[in-house]
């Protein structure tokens, strides 16, 4: 190479190296920049949008959880209780026995890991401190105490949706749903008649309260802040 033609050739490669890095410190710091070709995403976890006191629905798969969602024409037939303890989200749900799960494991168990999560309206207003530590104050008494699959309504054993329920009502004074009678739901499909036969016999109690998933999915005091469905 000539003098002549290295000494119009330096500049050149110097502004081109200047110019390369000049775009890579711009996709770096301006990850918006157009020239980066994709935009930046802003993370968030699941855990950044529970709150303590949310509820959470899932799809079952067991032949009672199917009966459940044929009787009250729901796709949801279990649920828990979203509580953050010592900084650790947990489900408190009525399964055998009575437990917290964490919040994370919960999810694993549900068909296709979905999930909805559904919070209070007011709860910004209604759910202080004070009121979630009474709920989970309450809540003690019923953990470890064995699931009712008979779906009695005393306290003695008890399942997922009259827990969530009696917590709400006990802890909070908030009735979520109007309580219904076994006899509401729908129990003529040879599926639910089956489980029905298993749990009693010929004596179904049809006159027991009970409240379904469904009642606290669709009530009205609740809104959706997930639903991975």
């Amino acid at each position: 190479m000539n003098k002549k033609k290295s000494k119009y050739l330096f500049p050149i490669i110097t502004f081109l190296l200047s110019f390369g890095c000049a775009l890579f410190v711009a996709m770096k710091v301006f990850p918006n920049n157009p020239f980066s070709g994709a935009k930046a995403k802003t993370a968030t976890t699941l855990t950044d949008k529970v709150q303590d006191g949310d509820l959470i629905f899932q799809t079952s798969e067991s032949a009672q959880c199917e009966a459940v969602r044929i009787a009250t024409n729901s796709k949801f037939s279990h649920c828990g209780l979203i509580y953050n303890i010592n900084g650790n989200w947990f489900v408190f749900e009525a399964v055998q026995p009575v437990k917290l799960t964490r919040l994370e494991e919960w999810i694993q168990h549900g068909k296709d890991h979905k999930y909805v999560v559904k919070r209070l309206k007011d709860a910004e207003k209604v759910l202080t401190p004070e009121v979630l530590q009474k709920m989970k104050d309450y809540s003690q008494q019923f953990n470890g105490k064995e699931y009712d699959a008979y779906f009695d309504w005393s306290d003695t054993r008890i399942y997922c949706s009259e827990l969530i329920w009696k917590v709400y009502k006990n802890g909070a004074n908030i009735e979520l749903s109007k309580l219904k009678q076994l006899k509401d739901f729908n129990l003529t499909d040879a599926r639910v008649k089956k489980v029905l036969k298993e749990r009693y016999g010929n004596d179904i109690p049809l006159e027991e309260k009970v409240v379904a998933p469904s009642d606290l999915v669709d009530s009205d005091l609740l809104k959706t802040v997930i639903d991975t469905y």
